[in-house]
């Protein structure tokens, strides 16, 4: 047998622990073998996405002769609080298809397929979903209070703020870094102005938007340049500096819900009259004149002009400088920002062969380059199709792309441009993201399109270093021991092939 255990938060009794020696019990009772555990901590029910235990389950069910012939769950809503109760059925299924029994062990009644027990499961998931929602009525309404009373409510403080931790007398506690929640349920966080050097970087940010009219994008640039990093850590960058001159806490306001993604179903931004707010509620790090101005500035600039005026102003842009640029045209204070054109147009290039400017520099890279990034993922979903062919599986991180594979090595994904050199050779363009500090780096070099990949390198990361690249077509025996036409080996070895038990 194998067992499947879940938690949320949202109380001790269902801890794993717990949930574990309940269904151990359950076991010894009825002469059952646990041979297998799966287990999602801390993991929301409302959906499959980031529970890669039950991904796991689902992925060995459908397996050649899976070495446990049912699943044990402590309760239905273990199983999931799944917003559809046809979702929690759609996976029993594939469990039954396979001829494994999904059994419920506190639950008091059998899940035999019987007619009673089929009514049984159907409330019980209705109920199990009513509770997801009625839930999530209470968590707002909850979250709702507190920001009407003056408090934060989760999100991180942003550049030139901090959080601060108060009891529920006011008194003073801390202040939380970055990642750090409160353990208290009754304690309570509050905004408060940064170190004097951030908060004399948020006065000077708004000064180059508004007395140098400089834009977000070129003020990013600048902070970038002088080596100034935002509250990430990360590189400044246009999103960044816009968010420091449109956000109400800058002025002390606390607003709530601009945002909702309620059920994990979907995200929506929600209209102004749905905002919940409380104002003045913290320390303003920002004068409010000046925050209106910024509002006032961003608002004229963002005035909708249908594509030929855009063009329009492109094309006076041109006249005035000779030639266009991103930040040519971001550093013209007529001209919409080349967000505008790129979001509107597809691209900048497009929007320069629209009013017929032909750049001196070839810039046929980043559409190459734009393509690539659009194939990049077609190549990944590919790669986990042919090691599950293969018998092995794949875990797909939606945030960085990295494969991890039968729960054993992650594998990365490089795609190598190509670029034929006068001479009628090819290059190949590699960059190596070392943050992932992937067990295996496959090298998708493309061919002389930039349309198929021309052959592969599988560098396994304890005998590679990536001072030494395959950009040339011979690289000679060292690196070209690591190539292969296709990665049909490499499927073989991420495979996994079935033992039968002898007795």
């Amino acid at each position: 047998m194998a067992q499947y255990v879940r938690m949320s938060t949202e109380h001790q009794k269902y801890s794993t622990e717990n949930q574990a020696a309940a269904i151990t019990e359950y076991a010894v009772r009825h002469g059952m073998r646990i041979v297998r555990t799966y287990t999602d901590s801390g993991k929301s029910g409302l959906n499959l996405k980031g529970r890669s235990g039950l991904q796991a389950l689902m992925h060995d069910v459908k397996q050649f002769n899976p070495p446990f012939s049912a699943v044990l769950v402590y309760d239905v809503s273990r199983w999931g609080r799944f917003p559809d109760p046809d979702e929690a059925a759609v996976y029993e299924h594939m469990c039954k298809s396979r001829g494994i029994r999904v059994i419920y062990c506190a639950e008091p009644f059998n899940n035999d397929g019987s007619l009673p027990s089929t009514v049984f499961i159907g409330i019980k998931r209705s109920m199990a979903a009513e509770y997801s929602r009625e839930l999530s009525v209470k968590v707002f309404a909850g979250a709702c209070n507190i920001v009407q009373h003056g408090y934060r409510q989760g999100g991180a403080p942003g550049f030139g703020l901090r959080r601060q931790l108060i009891d529920e007398q006011h008194n003073v506690k801390g202040l939380l870094s970055r990642g750090e929640k409160k353990s208290i349920q009754t304690d309570r966080v509050v905004l408060i102005p940064g170190p004097p050097e951030e908060v004399a970087m948020v006065h000077r940010i708004y000064r180059l938007f508004l007395e140098e009219g400089m834009p977000e994008r070129v003020i990013a640039s600048v902070l970038n340049r002088e080596g100034v990093q935002s509250d990430a850590g990360a590189p400044w960058t246009r999103g960044t500096i816009h968010q420091i001159l449109t956000n109400e806490k800058y002025i002390g306001n606390n607003v709530y819900n601009r945002t909702s993604f309620k059920l994990k179903i979907k995200h929506v931004r929600n209209p102004p009259d749905k905002w919940i707010r409380r104002d003045g509620a913290f320390e303003a790090v920002v004068p409010v004149h000046l925050f209106l101005q910024a509002q006032a500035v961003i608002a004229a600039r963002s005035r909708h002009l249908d594509d030929a005026q855009l063009l329009d102003l492109l094309r006076r842009t041109l006249e005035r400088h000779g030639s266009l640029s991103g930040i040519v045209i971001d550093e013209d204070e007529d001209a919409p920002s080349s967000s505008a054109y790129r979001s509107r147009f597809g691209s900048l290039l497009r929007a320069y062969s629209l009013i017929g400017y032909r750049p001196r520099r070839d810039y046929a890279y980043l559409e190459i380059n734009r393509a690539l990034r659009r194939h990049h993922p077609e190549l990944i979903e590919e790669m986990s199709t042919s090691i599950q062919r293969a018998g092995g599986w794949a875990v797909r991180d939606p945030d960085t792309d990295l494969l991890t594979v039968n729960g054993e090595f992650t594998v990365s994904l490089v795609v190598a441009r190509c670029k034929p050199t006068p001479a009628g050779s090819h290059r190949w363009r590699i960059r190596f993201d070392a943050s992932l500090r992937p067990d295996i780096t496959v090298v998708a070099r493309m061919d002389a399109a930039n349309l198929l990949a021309f052959d592969y390198y599988v560098f396994p990361s304890i005998d590679f270093s990536a001072q030494a690249l395959p950009t040339l077509e011979d690289n000679g025996f060292t690196l070209d021991a690591y190539r292969t036409d296709s990665l049909d080996y490499f499927y073989q070895l991420a495979g996994r092939v079935p033992l039968q038990e002898a007795a």
